[in-house]
């Protein structure tokens, strides 16, 4: 539980924020309702409603510090743009209070804040009024501004002619070089090109780093965890979860799992019902469906990983381990050193089709590599059509196997975190994939530096050579 703040200490305060919409069936429903529920009043009758509602937002209470960087996460439909519409004051609650302290910026839909007919300059000095700037000011900042859009001579056309990403880069460029108090983004940098989102990025940073408050909404989880300290999963509109943004991040993974479980459990009903309805390949059908449900339903052993875990069950992970060179544990490593992960697993029923999966992340949560046996599948039936691979191999129930990756260390400096997952891939192309079990933190190492024999700066070492 947060402690009470002050204000001094707050960006951002949303208390108990509730926001319905009205839900007509046709035009003249809502006619209807701006008229007859006054007469039925007059004439003793309870009113009715001609519509349905919906809440978008129930309950929502967070904050945001100053100088912080915030999250806000969740499927389509979950309430977060609602949220940001709120905050930035461009739609009233129906319930609760928001309050801002300071000059905010906000890139939420693109245009927004736009007047289509004028040309981007006139929109600069437009956007800046809005935000509280003088002409003056506007002045000192705009070849800064011009030169972060690098739009060249479109900056003198009118803006209804600007493709999106042209239209993201002047909207962005407003409100980063007017260093805000507050920054709120969503979703709309990621119709930029990558060496933009790139820049884009390094400003945020900057901004964040220079005392500026971030409310970033995106569906890029590792941009989320990556660029913000706290986080928040909204679930149809309600707060699901709250708090640091790893573990906000992993909450919202189990969230579609469980979602994705409850698709596939259906689509295992509906083999059932056509197994019945069609007695000449009722066989087929009923199987695939038991198959599937005794993955779902059939107890496991206890999870040893708890909170870090998640998963279909049907085949866990029982242990990660980090081998050097001899094959012996080892934790910490050196650039150039043989690094192996072993993973442990344990089958409680027959499968087949899996992939055994690593992820590896520094400490700042930035995903460093992934990968599993079913890349190496790929590539080997790629050349050999006729090969053996751990795709085509079947696991028994009560079967403890393991599977050895390993690599030649080339990261930098750092501390490393090794993400471990079973899953089951229908098809050899990561497109029909179901998590049997999932594991952040399952293992940890460390990477040091030889300074006096091998040196390098950055994530990894590239091997690079220099020739003269």
């Amino acid at each position: 539980m947060d402690l009470p703040m002050s204000s001094n200490d707050v960006a951002i305060q949303v208390e108990n924020l509730s926001m319905r919409f009205e839900l007509y069936e046709a035009p003249r429903d809502q006619l209807k309702q701006l008229i007859l529920p006054g007469l039925q009043r007059l004439t003793g009758q309870k009113p009715r409603k001609y519509f349905r509602e919906f809440w978008a937002l129930s309950e929502v209470s967070f904050d945001v510090k100053k100088g912080e960087s915030v999250g806000i996460i969740g499927r389509n439909g979950s309430g977060k743009s609602t949220l940001l519409q709120i905050i930035t004051g461009t739609l009233t609650p129906t319930s609760g209070a928001v309050s801002t302290y300071g000059r905010v910026a906000a890139l939420l839909e693109l245009g927004s804040g736009f007047n289509p007919e004028f040309t981007g300059r006139e929109n600069v000095y437009f956007n800046g009024a809005l935000l509280g700037l003088d002409r003056a000011k506007i002045d000192n900042i705009f070849d800064s501004i011009a030169a972060f859009a690098d739009i060249g001579l479109h900056l003198d056309q009118p803006v209804k002619t600007y493709s999106s990403g042209m239209l993201v880069r002047l909207a962005f460029a407003v409100q980063v070089q007017v260093e805000p108090d507050i920054l709120i983004i969503d979703e709309a940098l990621a119709v930029g090109d990558a060496l933009f989102q790139k820049r884009c990025f390094q400003r945020i940073e900057k901004l964040v780093s220079n005392g500026t408050s971030l409310l970033f909404v995106s569906h890029d989880q590792e941009t989320v965890r990556t660029l913000t300290k706290r986080a928040l999963l909204l679930n149809s509109g309600k707060v699901s979860a709250w708090g640091q943004t790893p573990e906000v991040v992993l909450a919202y993974r189990r969230q579609l799992h469980a979602e994705d479980a409850l698709h596939f459990g259906a689509a295992a009903d509906d083999l059932t019902m056509r197994a019945h309805a069609d007695s000449g390949s009722a066989g087929e059908y009923k199987n695939a469906a038991v198959e599937f449900q005794s993955i779902e339903s059939k107890a496991t052993r206890p999870l040893e990983f708890g909170r870090f875990a998640f998963g279909a069950g049907g085949v866990n992970i029982v242990q990660v381990e980090t081998l050097n060179g001899e094959d012996e544990r080892c934790a910490v490593f050196f650039p150039g050193d043989v690094l192996r992960i072993k993973i442990h697993c344990e089958a409680q029923i027959s499968l087949e089709k899996l992939n055994v999966a690593i992820r590896i992340r520094n400490k700042e949560g930035v995903k460093i590599y992934s990968w599993g046996t079913l890349n190496q599948d790929i590539a080997v039936l790629e050349s050999r059509p006729e090969s053996e691979v751990f795709w085509g191999k079947k696991i028994e129930a009560g079967e403890q196997f393991s599977v050895v990756f390993e690599c030649i260390c080339g990261l930098g400096v750092n501390l490393y975190e090794i993400q471990a997952s079973l899953s089951q891939e229908e098809t050899l192309d990561y497109k029909s994939q179901r998590i049997l079990h999932w594991v952040d933190e399952a293992a940890f190492f460390q990477v040091l530096m030889k300074n006096n024999e091998y040196f390098f700066g950055g994530v990894a070492d590239l091997r690079m050579k220099a020739d003269w």
